[in-house]
């Protein structure tokens, strides 16, 4: 990910900053968008660097961090003095020591034109910086990798490792001394003729090969694998038991310095010199080139071997290689002037989609999935690409059998990108997605509100099995203590269950054949499984699981319907009749109860023995009926559980938080925040004695 540097702006290290007119309403709005940009990327910035643990790929960072560099130079005096721009990474994780950088750990500028254009735009602004004519000779560059890893600083003292650390933020890195002294690429004594003090600082990497090996062993010891050689790498690094680092093969490459009590050389590529001779490894795809157009020819020449490299890298890095004219060039913010990497796109491969597949997923959605010619891209093998749903296979005008162009999207998620319809043959088909779900038969239906195909079998369908069942034993549906996940991931990996009515069909002695099940836990099971028997019409029509229909809705159904025939019968009509329900879940309703298995499911709990009281019409109490209220604070007599079912009993509507649409803010003791919102908002604010009032019905 290119954020371990955090090096990616695209704005001109040396154009003057000027202040645009502009209407106040609009530069409150930009202020606001600069803001949420900056919490966006240190959020970004604290999952890469902390917890090895990206969320977004490179790209989105890439665009957001982007759009930030180039409004906080549109608009500088909106530029906060906190802003991502400003770092340089993450901050240091908290349980591992901190050390303080003796000279900062600074990113480098990063061309986002992936084109020669992007080497010609870098040497025009040294050129300008060195106050250089056209006349005036070309400059000379040091050209190398740029390594996908974890940069580290190791610091020598008396040709004596003494410290190693990450770049953290660039000020402040983390002590992984330890660690870094189990990589064998790595020096811990140098010869007698280096300065007093020496940091040399380089990539922490982990080669492909070492990857691959890693992430079998993590399979076959049924851990999680990691997500490329760079989470591996600092993953491995950061680890606080060096054993663990020393069974991980990582590497390290040599590309500067940090503090150095005597100079090397006079220019960079010297200084690689120096520190190859003393043992640093320094990739040896490096040269010492002149002008743009020679930076350009040795992006293109990396590019085309880069398959072959046995490490990642996403782009190289070009620098200045007179150490002189680095010095004169300076820096500019948090990036030198004198040095910039210059990125690859995505990597890209053509193959073949060979046939599309459904999938189920836990919830009902049916997603396509491309099975694609095996190819290698993005540093693997790539046999299968989401196809997300029918709209994202319309858009790209895909036919089985098309020749595609994939990508690996952030060097993770393959996906199709593009389609060559100029390859047909003829022999391609079109794909239709199915009416009846390829696990259980079910019909299946399109949501149109959320672009998705969904199987209508619930309470029937295979894949939706274990979901259906944790949501029906749940504590809001039919509330059955002691059947957790765990205790379901059993019954169905036993054969015991396929849907909720088989619940209601097992024994203690069934229970008593299964591992961590006593003669009084199987017993305790049995009798909370008899209880849920009896229930509320709410809380089955809850448990049944119907997509859109939550606590809330289903209350408002039983009260409306008060049969459960009723309501299964309903048409679109008598649904819209009922509180808050429109056409998705009037849809969704008819849908689940139209499908024979569901019914069959339900007939089948009846059966058994699960029922309920026919709810009580109640009197419309205009007082609170279509009221929304929110709870705050601690009420005198009741919990907040207690004092919501009772509004949610006469129709009233409760939030979670205050706004303008809220009528009343019911407030008990030390109430917050919400209660100070909803008097800034001019919101009714009652206690909870005036809520019981309400409730009565009394004026």
């Amino acid at each position: 990910m290119t954020k371990k540097a955090i090096d990616d702006t695209n704005f001109s290290l040396f154009d003057d900053l000027s202040v645009e007119p502009i209407d106040s309403q609009d530069l409150e709005k930009t202020k606001e968008r600069m803001r949420a940009l900056e919490k966006d990327l240190e959020r970004w910035n604290y999952e890469y660097y902390v917890l090895d643990a990206p969320s977004v790929p490179d790209s989105e960072y890439d665009k957001a961090f982007q759009e930030l560099s180039d409004l906080e130079k549109k608009y500088p005096q909106l530029k906060s003095a906190a802003s991502p721009t400003e770092r340089v990474g993450g901050a240091a994780r908290s349980d591992l020591a901190k050390v303080k950088h003796a000279v900062p750990m600074l990113s480098i500028h990063t061309e986002t034109d992936f084109e020669a254009e992007g080497a010609r735009a870098f040497d025009d602004r040294v050129r300008k910086g060195l106050g250089l004519s056209e006349s005036d000779p070309e400059v000379e560059y040091d050209v190398e990798l740029k390594f996908d890893g974890l940069a580290m600083n190791l610091r020598y003292e008396k040709g004596v490792l003494v410290s190693a650390a990450t770049r953290g933020d660039g000020l402040v890195g983390e002590d992984v001394t330890a660690n870094v002294k189990t990589i064998r690429t790595v020096p811990l004594q140098l010869p007698a003729d280096v300065p007093e003090v020496l940091e040399v600082r380089g990539e922490v990497i982990m080669h492909k090969a070492d990857f691959e090996r890693l992430n079998d062993e993590q399979k076959m010891e049924g851990h999680k694998p990691f997500v490329n050689p760079r989470n591996a790498a600092a993953g491995c690094l950061r680890q606080l038991d060096p054993k663990v680092t020393a069974k991980r093969k990582l590497s390290f490459y040599a590309y500067g310095l940090g503090e150095v009590s005597a100079p090397l050389a006079l220019t960079h590529s010297g200084t690689l010199d120096c520190l190859q001779k003393w043992g640093f490894p320094v990739a040896s795809q490096r040269r010492v080139v002149k002008g743009w157009k020679a930076l350009a020819e040795f992006h293109d020449w990396v590019k085309s071997i880069r398959q072959t490299l046995p490490f990642e890298i996403d782009g190289v890095v070009y620098k200045v290689n007179s150490l002189a004219e680095q010095n004169e060039l300076g820096f500019i913010s948090r990036e030198p002037r004198w040095a910039c990497a210059h990125k690859y796109p995505p990597e890209e491969a053509l193959t073949v989609v060979e046939d599309i597949d459904v999938q189920v997923g836990r919830t009902g959605k049916l997603t396509p999935v491309a099975r694609l010619k095996p190819v290698f891209v993005g540093g693997v093998t790539v046999s299968n690409a989401t196809l997300h749903n029918e709209d994202f296979i319309a858009e790209l005008g895909l036919k089985i059998g098309d020749t595609v162009v994939v990508r690996r999207a952030g060097d993770v998620i393959p996906e199709v990108v593009r389609v060559l319809p100029e390859r047909r043959t003829g022999a391609e088909k079109d794909f239709v997605m199915p009416d009846h779900c390829p696990v259980c038969g079910s019909e299946t239906f399109r949501d149109e509100e959320e672009k998705d195909t969904r199987c209508t079998g619930g309470l029937f369908c295979p894949a939706q099995r274990r979901e259906s069942l944790v949501h029906f034993a749940s504590r809001l549906a039919l509330n059955i203590d002691g059947l957790g996940e765990k205790v379901i991931d059993q019954l169905l990996e036993a054969g015991l269950i396929q849907t909720p009515a088989d619940l209601y069909r097992i024994t203690e002695e069934k229970l008593l054949t299964l591992e961590r099940f006593g003669k009084k836990s199987a017993a305790n099971l049995v009798e909370a499984i008899e209880k849920s028997k009896e229930t509320t019409l709410a809380r089955f029509i809850y448990a049944l699981g119907i997509r859109h229909v939550g606590e809330s809705t289903a209350r408002d159904l039983a009260q409306h319907f008060r049969s459960l025939n009723v309501l299964m019968s309903a048409d679109a009509e008598a649904l819209l009749k009922v509180n808050d329900v429109g056409e998705v879940i009037a849809q969704s309703i008819i849908h689940f109860f139209e499908e024979p298995h569901n019914r069959h499911v339900i007939e089948n709990l009846v059966d058994l023995g699960v029922h309920w009281p026919t709810p009580e019409a109640s009197a419309v109490n205009d007082l609170v009926s279509g009221k929304t209220f929110v709870l705050t604070g601690t009420l005198p007599s009741m919990g907040r559980e207690e004092a919501k079912a009772l509004l949610l009993a006469q129709g009233a509507k409760v939030a979670s938080s205050v706004s303008k649409k809220t009528d009343y803010v019911v407030a008990g003791a030390e109430a917050g925040s919400k209660l100070e919102k909803a008097q800034a908002l001019g919101v009714a604010v009652i206690d909870e004695a005036k809520m019981l009032e309400m409730l009565k019905g009394a004026q």
